[in-house]
């Protein structure tokens, strides 16, 4: 192979490489729904729960697992208030990163009662690329005040319009996990509304229904079913392209997801938990 193949072929894996990890944060945004005027009642999660991702991405005939990802919730004071913090963290495999290395880390801070987002920090690092966001919630003002900093450029300060039920990257996984599904019936569109890259992001996820997977973690288990719209221009295809599941119970967990991107394809599977609020009731007991 020439040495300009092998850049070449380097390059594209970079490129693929990075929209692998693009992808987990930027799917969970999708799942939230408005219900009752963005009002919810959380009996799907509590402090110090934890949740373990790994990530495949499919390289021709091959699925490589290139990641893996974690995210935790727990209550911490904020200004002398108990809040939320929700972290989620996304990485390369070390033995990736001489191809491209991801270090990406979100954090969220959100009202207990309400689980609307007081606070975003994003810091992302891809191969050179680099990006930290701070966005500050005030629903008062109905005002988000950013600031974004981009590899060597300055820091930008900057506000946009706060609208109703918009949510944070974390925030959204929250909300969505204390919706009640039993309101809405399979093939029901809901309206959804989040906010990233300083853009607010109108869209909505379409019900599927309930299905029966088979996972490496549960077995056989019964799960709640999502395909979100995808928005043009990002590093998906347009339209219904992802499918999300979920447990089909009180916690509401993101057991597996499958997506087609402009190039090739991506799966996410749970690995591992701790600090669930409610027992797994939903697999299904192997016959005898």
């Amino acid at each position: 192979m020439t040495r300009i193949s092998q850049i070449s072929m380097q390059n594209s894996y970079h490129k693929k490489m990075k929209k692998c990890f693009n992808f987990l944060f930027l799917f969970f945004p999708f799942t939230i729904a408005a219900q009752n005027n963005c009002v919810v009642n959380n009996q799907s999660f509590q402090s110090d729960e934890q949740l373990f991702y790994k990530i495949y991405y499919n390289w021709g005939a091959i699925w490589l697992e290139t990641g893996e990802a974690n995210f935790t919730a727990t209550l911490i004071d904020l200004n002398n208030t108990k809040v939320y913090h929700f972290v989620g963290f996304g990485a390369t495999f070390p033995k990736y990163d001489w191809f491209f290395k991801v270090r990406d880390k979100y954090e969220s801070y959100a009202d207990t009662l309400t689980l609307k987002p007081l606070r975003f920090i994003r810091e992302v690092n891809e191969g050179s690329y680099f990006a930290h966001d701070d966005y500050v919630f005030n629903s008062k003002k109905s005002k988000i005040y950013t600031a974004e900093l981009r590899n060597k450029k300055s820091l930008k300060l900057d506000s946009m319009k706060l609208q109703a039920c918009t949510n944070d990257v974390l925030t959204a996984i929250s909300y969505a996990r204390c919706l009640d599904f039993s309101l809405y019936k399979p093939n029901d569109t809901i309206p959804i509304t989040f906010v990233l890259d300083g853009k607010t992001y109108p869209s909505y996820m379409r019900y599927v229904g309930k299905e029966i997977i088979k996972t490496e973690l549960f077995g056989t288990i019964r799960c709640i079913k999502f395909c979100p719209k995808l928005i043009d221009g990002t590093i998906f295809k347009s339209g219904e392209a992802m499918t999300v599941w979920a447990t089909d119970d009180k916690n509401k967990i993101p057991v597996y997801v499958e997506t087609s991107i402009t190039v090739g394809s991506i799966k996410v599977k749970l690995i591992k938990f701790s600090g669930l609020r409610n027992k797994i009731d939903c697999v299904i007991p192997i016959k005898k």
